[in-house]
């Protein structure tokens, strides 16, 4: 839906506040997302795993020296046969490393072949054999990547994983190529499996709340892997989404937006006065001519708006655009053939078929070249689609018609929270509520932005003013949270969240803000938040509004942090897929996607560690 008609994305995005509940790889995630949207991208990314030049680190020094052990054969002649054959691998091993360094990489890697068929030729391996197998194997896995054979490289670290799950230089080793190979999502799954080790590995500090050495991968290699992966998924849900009817918006959505624009309680009033949904249907039923009969439909339609019987309501006004479009002579008998084209390009906007809505409401313009409104909405349907330049432009024009247009200073404002320019969001809000001072919207946007500006005390008074006005608005009370949520008042603001579901059950937004609230209360010591609270809460926010992507993506990553077993992580990736099928904001499903990415990866990773679960309980 339309950023610039509604408030929800003033929802509070926290990242899950305990690792104990979080699964990890998401989590570091989502904190260098977060990280980087504040700096604003001045920060480069921190370095991927380090693309060195294969050197004597890669290369193990020695194998392990030759260690007897007891086996069925004669004592004598055991020892004596794996000491000779321990001396052969030795010296293999020394010619290998000399190639090496002479640089004669392809020559070592297959010095290091015969040495590992030394062992292979041995059958039965005692724990030393095995020790030096992984050793050759690394080796000739250096050698092979220096020498330009990826793909053999990249077997040999396979084998030595294969013998040993947390082997670190094969693991680095095999992201490198991967990343080299351009297989990113095998090279993300390859990340996903460092981090789960590191977890594992560091899971009592975890628990217990203490510090835990750096991460074997910066959480910046996600994102440039992410980078890689996501612009093509996002294409391919745009593409498979082409020629799809959308579901409408939630009526919540709905009514925020329409009530967003000064004409609501005008043409609310016209639509209250126009009839009943029967008395005109009965009055279509008779009609003979088709400039009656789009007229008759478009005022059903209008009245379907006011019951907020939004789907009907589309069909009508698609079915007079219909009559309309066909005939110049209705269009000019119309009562209005422009509010019509209004009307069906905001109803095309809710099922997201921008380009169409914005195709009406330029044919109204053409008809009303001065109506400003037009205008506005036209800006939020090019917002929507991503094309802010136009969206910024059509604002100009409409304010250069009437500098005193509130509609156009309001969405104006979000398009400059768009552009990260809350200073100028901050100038167009003062305007607005200068011309309209009990503009309610416009108050609790200025209350957002102040916030943004870190300006607590005005936010707040904003939101007293905005209360003053309406003392029984959901929203009034979603924003008076968010204030105590800053302060750290986590208490009041639960208290507040909890009002505003109250007030309006159908709002999904104080929904997760509560969740939130508690996730970062802190709990008593030994124990966690109540992750069965929390996701019973972002299960609600989902209930009501089943497009709200933040609900998700924090439900997702809750329920990937608590998975029991690995068949309920796979069923976060179906949650994924469900969001999917219903956001449609090019930023909510590439944000959905990075997270069903993510836990795939996770899920695939486990898989490779012989991992039943993410959680550290």
């Amino acid at each position: 839906m339309a950023r610039s008609g509604n408030n929800q994305n003033q929802f509070i995005a926290i990242g899950l506040a305990t690792a104990a509940v979080a699964s990890l790889a998401c989590y570091y995630y989502y904190l260098y997302s977060q990280q980087s949207k504040e700096k604003q991208g001045t920060t480069k990314a921190d370095p991927t795993v380090k693309k060195l030049d294969i050197d004597d680190e890669d290369v193990e020094r020695k194998a392990p020296a030759a260690t007897a052990e007891p086996t069925p054969q004669p004592k004598d002649t055991a020892d004596s046969d794996e000491k000779t054959l321990h001396g052969r691998i030795e010296d293999l091993d020394k010619q290998g490393k000399a190639l090496f360094k002479a640089k004669k990489y392809l020559e070592a890697a297959e010095i290091f072949t015969q040495a590992l068929e030394l062992i292979d030729g041995q059958g039965e391996r005692t724990s030393s054999l095995l020790r030096q197998n992984i050793t050759l194997l690394n080796n000739r896995s250096a050698m092979y990547e220096k020498g330009n054979l990826p793909e053999l490289s990249l077997q040999d670290c396979q084998a030595i994983l294969d013998l040993e799950l947390n082997h670190s230089k094969a693991r680095t080793r095999k992201l490198r190529i991967l990343e080299g190979m351009k297989d990113y999502h095998a090279a993300l799954v390859e990340v996903c499996a460092m981090q789960l080790i590191f977890m594992q590995q560091n899971r009592d500090l975890m628990r217990r709340g203490l510090p835990v050495p750096s991460p074997p991968v910066p959480p910046s290699k996600m994102e440039e892997l992410l980078g890689h992966i996501i612009p093509l998924q996002v294409a391919e849900y745009a593409k498979q989404g082409e020629g799809e009817e959308r579901p409408l918006p939630s009526a919540f959505t709905i009514l925020q937006l329409l009530k967003s624009f000064t004409d609501y309680n005008s043409w609310m009033s016209a639509a209250a006065q126009s009839g009943s949904v029967d008395s005109l249907t009965s009055q279509l039923s008779q009609t003979v001519s088709d400039t009656e009969k789009a007229d008759l439909l478009l005022k059903r339609g209008c009245r379907h708006m006011y019951h907020r019987n939004f789907a009907d309501a589309g069909k009508d006004f698609e079915a007079a655009n219909d009559i309309a479009s066909k005939s110049e002579t209705v269009q000019e008998e119309m009562s209005s053939y422009a509010k019509l084209l209004e009307w069906t390009g905001m109803t095309r906007h809710f099922r997201y078929k921008l380009d169409s809505a914005i195709s009406c409401y330029q044919k109204c313009a053409d008809l009303e070249p001065t109506n400003v409104l037009v205008l506005v909405k036209q800006a939020g349907v090019q917002m929507d689609a991503g094309r802010q330049e136009e969206a910024l432009k059509l604002f100009d024009m409409a304010l250069g018609l009437d500098p005193s247009a509130v509609d156009a200073l309001l969405h104006r404002s979000n398009l400059r929270m768009l552009q990260q320019d809350a200073a100028e969001a901050k100038k167009d809000l003062e305007a607005c509520l200068k011309l309209r001072p009990n503009y309610t919207t416009a108050r609790l946007r200025l209350a957002s932005v102040l916030l943004a500006l870190n300006d607590l005390d005005g936010a707040k008074q904003q939101v007293d003013l905005a209360q003053q006005a309406e003392p029984s608005s959901s929203e009034v009370a979603t924003y008076r949270g968010e204030l105590y949520f800053s302060s750290g008042d986590m208490a009041a603001a639960k208290e507040e969240f909890d009002k505003a579901c109250r007030l309006d059950p159908s709002n999904p937004t104080p929904y997760v803000n509560a969740a939130m609230a508690v996730l970062n209360t802190p709990p008593p010591p030994g124990q966690t938040p109540d992750a069965t609270l929390v996701m019973e809460l972002l299960e609600k926010a989902i209930s009501a509004d089943p497009q709200f992507a933040p609900a998700y993506i924090q439900l997702g990553q809750l329920k990937l942090g608590t998975a029991a077993n690995l068949d309920a992580a796979r069923k976060v990736i179906d949650l994924y897929d469900d969001a999917l099928k219903n956001c449609r904001a090019p930023e909510e499903i590439k944000e959905l996607c990075s997270m069903r990415t993510l836990a795939v990866a996770q899920v695939e990773a486990a898989e490779q560690l012989h991992m039943e679960t993410f959680n550290l309980q």
